[in-house]
């Protein structure tokens, strides 16, 4: 007994089932999570080390190197990056997909852990598991600024313990975040602050006062037994904070010297490296990172309550106040509703097409069940696999609304055929389903099959977009079992047999004679062949779009890159730049000046910085784009600033970047080739933003000092005790670190009291053998420049130039552009070891092609196999398989039309529109093919058998290619947020289904009446008007 048979006897247990569907899918909808984008597994690990008061150079000789050293031959490990600069070193390596990425994090910590010593002053090894922060691409759920409120004493800095006690615990309790991460500044020291001057007066040697308050610390000395009792012996040594100023030095004649004579001893913030500004105002920031899994909206809606709790809590007692920045949940509103709005819309499009075709509205109401019984389950599964709704899953449930309607449309006009015949509903219903279920099976298997390469892509791309793979696949697998259970069961009993009016039964007789008498002859057939074959292949070749990697779907806030001049210190920055662009933007912050913002922030670290700014009314941002360009980062010397709107594919590495890897150890040779790269980039691509990476000036002004060996040995001294006075009188000296029960902080000895080479020059020191000499004596100090950065790709010295193309010009293009104008001229400066390789965007774009194309291919193979089973024909299916590739270029041809309006290449989303236009276009083929080889098992001819499916099938054809392309128009037509992402892929298939009626009805039978043994006189036959009449009404 079939399942129609057993749905047909027991519509009860239908009635049920669906009511089973319709709550559980109700409640999976509440319960799936909320989020922009898919979950992306992103097979990255970090590891950062600081080393404060390290030069880039003397980072990657002790830290960074010897890190490479011990991560080399990593399993699966693809790109190893890493970056040596001011204070510290970072290695990012990433893995090839499907790593077992828990086990490699394992590994990873245990190759550092055989690390050899590293400097005492530097902080061990911090691993994370991610690109950086641990998190992946959709790590960030929200930015905050603490803000002092009017009246507050003191600095924002001032409070940053008290934050991390009250915020921070507070945030990183609630489900679904991982952790809060606090731009809290440098943080407390204990600081010796020597003046050189007195020491030498006192006559005391600095390298005495460090090694004395190195060794004050607590001892232990163990247990001893008194009497009964057991006792703990400990030796209280460790200096309080305000008790290292009576540390005695030495006694002369009878008098201490104590450190508080030659030194001023407190606890203090270390230098300021970093700004933060928010609306005008110093602020301090915090960003909230999600967990894995976590449904964004409901926990950015948790972690916005208890930053309410906050502010009207503890923060206002404390005098502060804390705003939000970077609200996800606005965009992921405006996005999934404007999706969720083009699904209803294309739902009413699709149903107000079946009421047009089928002037009935039992019909069109039982035939529209299909679209939320098929969404429902489709919810229930995307539930129980673990996935999202997001702007791509969404998207497929939309592009699925016409597609459902495919099986359910066959079905219910072959049952009311059927029962126009006078046929009782029950036999109407089985047979009516019978007939048309091998090429429903059909269809769908194949239409399945076209989204299994799409599946199972294991890279970026793959994961982002298998969410609309698997939706479709799910909805058009559930719309099946509708048609076989759900319509027969009521289709039997509800609808009436009516029959169609004379007219348009007359309509589709004269529309398949007239297809039929278009390739009457064996010349008209032959002629229509090479047309309809040579012309879609060549005006493909000529119209194939530009090549893109990900659509640039962009965020609605405009994002600007500074760089600050060589050299400047951070209170220049403030001082120069900060507080001018501060200047700038305040009059949109208050409102004076149009756009107003809705917030603004400045956040810098030694080197850069970066701009967000976002208006009060999101559909200007194309003006603050603007002015942010032309007003605010302009007319500011040696300070070079980039503004752009941010790309919300970024994070997957799709910001639409080309990036030149230029390598060689030659330092000089390397950072003038990568210069030439940058200025023929600029000339080739007028306008657009190009950088490097690290920056090629070698301007960082440095203070070398070389060593006198022979004055040194003479006074007593050897290299080792000089490189610590150096240390002493730079950034200072670590003696070690000081706990207070709570909190740690390093101890730092300096020497003040110079300002120039001049000054550093004339420092005394007072030396072993007692003589006091100028260090100058001792060594020679030179101002020279140095880089400010050290990148190594792979454990090669590299410089990166990253070209990111105008928003009118594709990657193939830019690429090939760059290939032809820039490369060559490149290549002739490159120094004898260099090497050139391409990453970023590139990358990836030549990566996703080659994947594609293969799945392109395998796709073909699949329709192929699963149609001459259908067919037991190998040539049927070659037949079908020929006329699909060739409905590819009305894809095509929407995209360039497309492009009049807006720029649109063909991006990877576009190319996957491409191949789920194969699974539909060989729906319509299959239908026609099935019934014309049914005709014929029963004593039709080839022209007969062939006219007779034309009119038994035209009117599916037609309703079920409408519906698709009107349930997917709105995502085609409507603007919107996110509507780029889908923008492509919509009109490859709109353009696609409608020219595929073309092939459908005029290739397809033409090949399948090729080989016909005798030539009929084509006239209106009787049997035309006899079969069409009974169709549905």
């Amino acid at each position: 007994m079939s399942i129609t048979e057993k749905a047909v006897k027991n519509p009860a247990g239908v009635a049920v089932a669906v009511a089973i569907i319709t709550l559980f899918g109700l409640f999976s909808l509440k319960g799936l999570p909320v989020q922009l984008f898919p979950d992306i597994d992103l097979p990255q690990i970090s590891v950062f080390s600081s080393w404060r008061a390290a030069s880039p150079q003397e980072v990657e000789s002790e830290i960074l190197d010897p890190m490479e050293e011990v991560l080399q031959g990593m399993p699966g490990m693809e790109v190893m990056s890493s970056n040596a600069f001011n204070g510290g070193a970072w290695i990012n390596m990433e893995f090839t997909l499907g790593t077992d990425m828990q086990a490699t994090l394992m590994e990873v910590i245990g190759r550092l852990n055989r690390l050899p010593s590293m400097p005492a002053d530097s902080d061990p090894p911090v691993v994370n598991l991610g690109g950086g922060g641990g998190g992946g691409a959709n790590q960030a759920l929200s930015w905050f600024f603490v803000q002092l409120l009017p009246g507050t004493e003191g600095k924002i800095e001032d409070y940053s313990q008290f934050i991390m006690d009250t915020v921070k615990p507070k945030l990183e309790s609630i489900d679904g975040v991982a952790g809060v991460e606090i731009n809290a500044g440098a943080p407390e020291e204990l600081q010796i602050t020597i003046d050189p001057y007195r020491a030498a007066e006192y006559g005391i040697q600095l390298g005495d006062v460090a090694a004395r308050a190195s060794r004050s610390t607590d001892v232990s000395g163990g247990f001893v037994d008194v009497g009964r009792r057991q006792y703990t012996l400990r030796f209280e040594g460790r200096y309080d904070p305000m008790q290292f100023k009576d540390l005695i030095l030495e006694w002369r004649e009878g008098r201490p010297i104590r450190l508080g004579d030659i030194a001023d001893v407190r606890v203090a913030r270390g230098k300021k490296t970093q700004i933060a500004i928010q609306n005008g105002n110093p602020a301090m920031s915090l960003r909230v990172d999600r967990a894995n899994g976590a449904n964004v909206l409901g926990t950015l809606g948790l972690v916005k309550d208890a930053v309410a709790e906050l502010r009207d809590g503890p923060l206002a007692g404390a005098g502060l106040d804390i705003q939000q920045s970077f609200d996800a949940s606005v965009f992921i509103n405006r996005a999934v509703n404007m999706v969720s709005s083009n699904l209803l819309l294309g739902i009413l499009f699709a149903v107000g097409v079946l009421w047009l075709f089928l002037r009935d509205t039992r019909a069109t109401i039982l035939i529209a069940t299909a679209i939320p019984i098929s969404l429902l389950s489709t919810f229930i599964v995307l539930d129980l696999t673990g996935r999202s709704l997001n702007v791509i899953s969404l998207a497929g449930l939309a592009f699925a609304v016409g597609m459902v309607l495919d099986a359910a449309i066959v079905v219910s006009e072959n049952i009311l055929r059927i029962r126009e015949r006078g046929e009782i509903p029950s036999v109407a219903a089985l047979a009516g389903t019978s007939q048309v279920k091998g090429a429903l099976l059909a269809s769908t298997a194949t239409t399945v099959a076209i989204f299994l390469p799409v599946l199972f892509l294991e890279d970026v791309e793959g994961q982002l977009f298998a969410d609309l793979a698997l939706t479709i696949s799910i909805a058009v697998v559930i719309s099946l079992v509708v048609a076989l259970t759900i319509l027969p069961t009521v289709a039997g009993s509800w609808l009436k047999p009516k029959k169609l009016a004379k007219d348009g039964s007359q309509v589709w007789s004269r529309l398949a004679h007239s297809l039929m008498k278009i390739s009457a002859t064996g010349k008209r057939r032959a002629i229509l062949i090479v047309s309809l074959v040579s012309a879609p292949l060549l005006a493909t070749w000529l119209l194939f779009p530009q090549m893109d990697y990900l659509p640039p779907v962009k965020r609605d806030a405009v994002d600007a890159f500074l760089q600050f001049p060589p050299g400047n210190n951070v209170e220049t920055n403030e001082r120069e730049i900060i507080s001018k662009l501060v200047d700038r933007l305040q009059p949109y912050m208050d409102g004076v000046k149009e756009p107003a913002l809705k917030n603004y922030y400045i956040l810098t670290c030694p080197g850069g910085g970066t701009i967000g700014a976002r208006a009060l009314d999101q559909s200007r941002v194309g003006e603050l784009l603007e002015i942010v360009r032309n007003e605010v980062l302009v007319d500011i010397p040696d300070f070079p600033g980039f503004a752009m709107q941010g790309n919300l594919f970024g994070g997957f590495g799709g910001g639409r970047d080309i990036s030149m890897h230029i390598q060689s150890a030659d330092q000089t040779g390397l950072y003038a080739a990568a210069g030439e790269a940058q200025n023929r980039l600029r000339e080739s691509f007028e306008g657009a933003n190009v950088q490097t990476r690290p920056s090629i000036e070698l301007a960082e002004p440095e203070m070398r000092v070389f060593p006198d060996d022979a004055r040194i040995n003479e006074v007593g001294m050897d290299r080792r005790g000089v490189a610590s006075l150096v240390r002493t009188l730079g950034n200072g000296l670590w003696l070690g670190e000081y706990f207070n029960g709570e909190n740690r902080m390093d101890i730092i000895m300096r020497a003040d009291g110079w300002q120039t080479p001049e000054q550093l020059s004339t420092t005394p020191i007072m030396t072993p053998s007692g003589e006091v000499v100028p260090l100058g004596e001792l060594v020679t100090v030179q101002r020279a420049t140095g880089p400010g950065q050290v990148r190594r790709v792979n454990g090669r010295r590299t410089v990166s130039v990253n070209l990111s193309p105008p928003d009118n010009v594709s990657l193939e293009t830019a690429i090939a552009q760059i290939k032809t104008d820039v490369e060559p001229g490149l290549r002739a400066v490159l120094p004898a070891d260099a090497s050139v390789q391409y990453g970023g965007s590139a990358d990836s774009l030549t990566e996703a092609i080659q994947t594609m194309g293969r799945n392109f291919i395998m796709a073909l193979f699949i329709l192929f196999l699963l149609m001459a089973g259908l067919f037991r024909s190998p040539k049927d299916s070659a037949l079908v398989i020929m006329t699909i590739p060739l409905a590819g270029v009305g894809g095509i041809i929407a995209i360039r039309t497309l492009n009049l309006f807006a720029f649109q290449p063909m991006d990877l989303l576009t190319m996957i529109g491409f191949i789920i236009l194969l699974g539909l276009v060989v729906n319509n083929a299959i239908l026609l093919v099935d019934q014309t080889r049914q005709a014929e098992r029963k004593g039709m001819n080839r022209h007969e058998a062939v006219e007779h499916a034309l009119q038994i099938r035209l009117r599916p054809i037609f309703m079920s290619t409408l519906t698709s392309i009107f349930g997917m128009l709105p995502l085609l037509l409507l603007p919107g947020e996110g509507s780029v992402i889908y923008r492509g892929l919509a009109a490859s298939i709109v353009g696609g289904m409608s020219f595929s009626l073309i092939f459908t009805l005029l290739l397809l039978p033409c090949m399948l009446r090729l080989g016909k043994a005798k030539q009929v006189e084509i006239t209106a036959p009787e049997t035309a008007h006899r079969t069409t009449l009974e169709s549905v009404a």
